[in-house]
């Protein structure tokens, strides 16, 4: 084995098994936190209990609330955060997020209009779901030429990321139309599913379906993206299929987002700064950014949750309102130590 290409995997595992544990650690606090604490101590017979399926006792049913939360939470940060890394890969811009396409104001216009209609909740998921995946087959309808690789590549994202703009101010549209003509019971839940919040949000398996996928992808395409980022004219003739492979950042990047979406509303900043931080800590080599970036994403959301519904307990907060105030100084940072 090279010398350069053995230190490369080493760094590699351990920066994945440090996020890891991390994310372990952001679990197990998330399960001992809350308006009644439970200790350290108690949580051994608190999971022997749920591992039984008995939760009997105060703590075992508080943790296993708490965990099931705090699981959602992850994989809902983990697929942010990784459609944050390909979409940037896809638009070729560290500042890219997976919002930027309109794809999250579709769900909204889907959601909303279930809320608004005083729909039950898996009504809400299914439209918010249908509105994300509606804005991504009309944005790819619309810019399926500006996905093909080759030269013209850079004005192809730049109209990819127009009409993404133009989709998303329509949508916008129509949910500050539904917000004006919404009746005052309904409007405090419509505000805070625009803002993102997981009370509430139910542990499903499709959203770690998706995520499992997209991590797949991602990890398959690793390589190929790090050819694009770096010899992007020239891509093609070094033997990355450069249409195939923006096609499929494309699609799966926005399916990354819908089951986001679906799942805790539009949580903003966290596929923004997440992949920018790993990226500015780790290098630009997606064989190592992509899981480090899911890691980092889950763990991240999580550390929010849990402040969201502790920081002034019991009431709880958006989850939104914590990320957003987190990453607004977080990314301001990274701005000026770039620009230094």
């Amino acid at each position: 084995m090279h010398p350069v290409s053995g230190h490369l995997r080493r760094r590699a595992i351990l920066t994945i098994t440090g996020l890891s544990l991390c994310a372990v650690a952001c679990l197990l606090f998330a399960g001992m936190t809350g308006s009644v604490h439970v200790s350290l101590a108690e949580i051994p017979d608190a999971v022997a209990e749920l591992l039984r399926g008995q939760p009997s006792g105060m703590a075992a049913t508080l943790l296993k609330l708490r965990l099931e939360r705090a699981l959602t939470a992850f994989v809902t940060g983990a697929s942010l955060s990784l459609a944050g890394v390909m979409m940037q890969a896809l638009l070729r811009n560290p500042l890219a997020e997976p919002y930027v396409l309109g794809i999250s104001a579709g769900a909204s216009v889907g959601a909303l209009a279930a809320l608004l209609f005083m729909c039950a909740a898996w009504v809400v998921d299914a439209a918010a779901f249908v509105g994300a995946v509606t804005i991504s087959m009309l944005l790819y309808l619309l810019a399926r030429r500006d996905l093909r690789g080759g030269t013209a590549a850079e004005g192809g994202t730049a109209l990819l990321l127009l009409t993404g703009v133009i989709l998303s101010t329509a949508c916008l549209a129509l949910v500050t139309l539904m917000l004006s003509i919404a009746p005052e019971s309904r409007l405090r839940s419509m505000v805070f599913w625009m803002i993102g919040d997981l009370a509430g949000a139910p542990v499903r398996w499709m959203p770690w379906i998706v995520l499992a996928g997209g991590l797949a992808f991602a990890l398959r395409s690793a390589r190929s993206i790090n050819v694009v980022a770096l010899h992007a004219e020239a891509a093609s003739t070094l033997g990355v299929r450069v249409d195939a492979l923006r096609k499929g950042l494309f699609f799966v990047s926005a399916l990354l987002t819908a089951s986001s979406v679906t799942s805790a509303g539009s949580v903003g900043f966290v596929g923004l700064i997440v992949p920018h931080a790993c990226r500015f800590a780790l290098g630009p080599d997606h064989r190592v950014l992509v899981p480090a970036a899911a890691l980092a994403g889950g763990a991240y959301l999580m550390l929010a949750d849990t402040l969201a519904r502790t920081v002034i307990a019991p009431q709880q907060l958006p989850v939104g309102v914590i990320t957003a105030l987190i990453g607004t100084p977080v990314f301001l940072y990274q701005l000026h130590r770039l620009r230094g």
